[in-house]
């Protein structure tokens, strides 16, 4: 079956972690072309909006904690939901929720 017994939103919960991350990595880089593009003059206006902003480094390490602890919650997810779906029975699920987790670590 592969999965579905939660519909798949392990996968959302993915894409916020990403999204979450991308933040962090775009602190203080210049917008994209496109982005300006789309704004029109208004950055020429406003030359210190062409960047992304940098978060203070409080925000910035609970941001880094919310990435850590939205995968480990995929990583649950996905792993009960194969085991709920039954394409996992308890030692695979044990040992591929383990190994999924270590890898996170690493």
């Amino acid at each position: 079956m592969s999965g579905g017994h939660f519909d798949y939103n392990q996968f959302k919960i993915e894409d916020i972690a990403e999204e979450i991350q991308q933040e962090l990595d775009l602190q203080g880089k210049e917008k994209s072309d496109h982005e300006q593009r789309m704004m029109g003059d208004f950055y020429e206006k406003y030359p210190e909006e062409k960047f992304n902003p940098t978060h203070p480094e409080k925000i910035q390490a609970e941001f880094k904690n919310a990435v850590k602890a939205l995968k480990i919650a995929k990583v649950y997810a996905h792993r009960i939901d194969w085991y709920l779906s039954g394409d996992d029975g308890e030692d695979s699920f044990l040992r591929r929720l383990k190994e999924e987790l270590e890898e996170l670590d690493n």
